[in-house]
């Protein structure tokens, strides 16, 4: 059996702000979540061993890379300690969790700095949309093909259409819920977008198209974030509790986990699925590892679900891939508010992507933070009652790379 890893908590930045209109950079954006971790843990930066970061396109967006070398100019404690940035897509955040977490499972170090960023309103839509194609298979997907990440999605929803049915009805409740649930999030992008519960998505700017079936409700948003983590081994974990007044077992840990990676051409996966009763059964086996690894017997395990919702299409099919219904049947579980805050199962209580915002590399990493945040009673207006055990997923690409996560003291 592994070694137990904790989470002792972390930092988001406001996913509102547009940085380059502040005239800030990556590297501000980097240093705000690593100096406001610390203050919310308490941790000392001499006591940080390693960090990881997760980045997708930094190289594009903002012309820099080689981001792990910028933690000594944020803190001169962080000043000789390994770096490494690991790139998976929008699975970038969570890969990083993997790898320090595998870090700590190996007794290699008892602390580990996470951090997951994205400066993405540095470009016009259009050449941010070319940016994101790269996720993809840049000269078969996306290469002179305009926004092609709403399309490869869109095909998602496509599929679902051909194999069982889809009614675009449940996709926009989908991004209602999430746009609600938004609303009571301090840090989500769009929380103030709309003054009540029941927002119009049926007409006007949120019902324009985008690509295929997809409308601009259905769509994640372009933003800038990042989110820090504090990893620890199970040695530090007890000196840490001591020192805050709490018990080991009051810690959260990662409990579970799945991590699988799928061709990278969607029609690849697509041809792949064919005689499997999920659409993206590599997105399934990495929630099953999961819930295997935390000993857990079906999703009903857990009182909540982080999902990536970079379109309404890929949180429907996260429904029935994590078993709260059986496959093709998603629109139950929204038709019955199953999903909404305060239901038999909340999913993206924080407003997901769609409501909270999706700087690429920082999505991992955020879904992990708000998971402890729910497990720990620190979520606020949108804490899920009674929250012990929360699963997260987070994907790369269209559908390429999955990690999911069972996060619970």
């Amino acid at each position: 059996m592994a070694a137990p890893v904790y989470i002792l908590g972390g930092y988001q930045t406001d996913f509102a702000r547009n940085w380059m209109k502040e005239n800030k950079d990556v590297v501000g954006m980097m240093q705000e979540s690593v100096t406001g971790g610390l203050a919310a843990t308490g941790i000392d930066a001499k006591e940080v061993e390693v960090a990881h970061v997760g980045n997708f396109a930094s190289e594009l967006y903002c012309k820099q890379g080689h981001l792990g070398g910028f933690l000594g100019e944020i803190d001169p404690a962080l000043s000789g300690i390994p770096t490494s940035r690991h790139e998976a897509a929008c699975a970038s955040g969570s890969v990083s969790i993997m790898m320090a977490a595998a870090e700590i499972e190996a007794g290699r170090y008892n602390v580990a700095l996470v951090i997951g960023v994205e400066q993405m309103k540095t470009v016009d839509p259009g050449t941010g949309g070319d940016f994101l194609g790269t996720a993809g298979w840049y000269e078969h997907e996306s290469k002179g093909v305009e926004f092609p990440f709403p399309k490869l999605f869109g095909r998602l929803g496509d599929e679902y259409e051909k194999r069982f049915g889809l009614k675009d009805e449940h996709l926009a409740r989908i991004a209602e819920i999430n746009f609600s649930n938004a609303r009571r999030n301090p840090h989500a992008q769009t929380r103030g977008w709309f003054t009540n519960e029941t927002q119009n998505l049926s007409s006007g700017k949120y019902a324009n198209p985008v690509a295929g079936r997809l409308k601009v409700r259905d769509c994640s948003q372009v933003t800038d974030g990042a989110a820090s983590l504090f990893l620890a081994s199970e040695a530090f974990a007890k000196q840490y509790a001591a020192r805050r007044g709490l018990q080991l077992d009051q810690l959260p840990r990662i409990l579970g986990w799945g991590h699988r990676t799928a061709p990278m051409r969607f029609d690849t996966k697509i041809a792949e699925s064919k005689n499997s009763p999920y659409v993206l059964p590599h997105t399934r086996q990495a929630i099953v590892d999961a819930f295997r690894r935390a000993s857990l017997a079906d999703v009903w395990g857990v009182q909540g679900i982080e999902t990536h919702d970079c379109f309404t299409p890929s949180e429907y099919m996260a429904i029935d891939h994590f078993g709260l219904t059986k496959p093709g049947e998603s629109w139950k579980a929204i038709e019955e508010g199953v999903i909404e805050l305060g239901g038999k199962l909340p999913v993206n209580a924080s407003g997901g992507l769609i409501g909270c915002g999706h700087p690429v590399g920082a999505t991992g990493t955020r879904q992990a933070l708000d998971a402890f945040k729910q497990v720990t009673g620190q979520a606020g207006e949108y804490q899920i009652d009674g929250a012990k055990k929360i699963a997260t997923l987070n994907i790369g690409g269209s559908g390429t790379t999955t990690v999911a996560m069972v996060i619970g003291a």
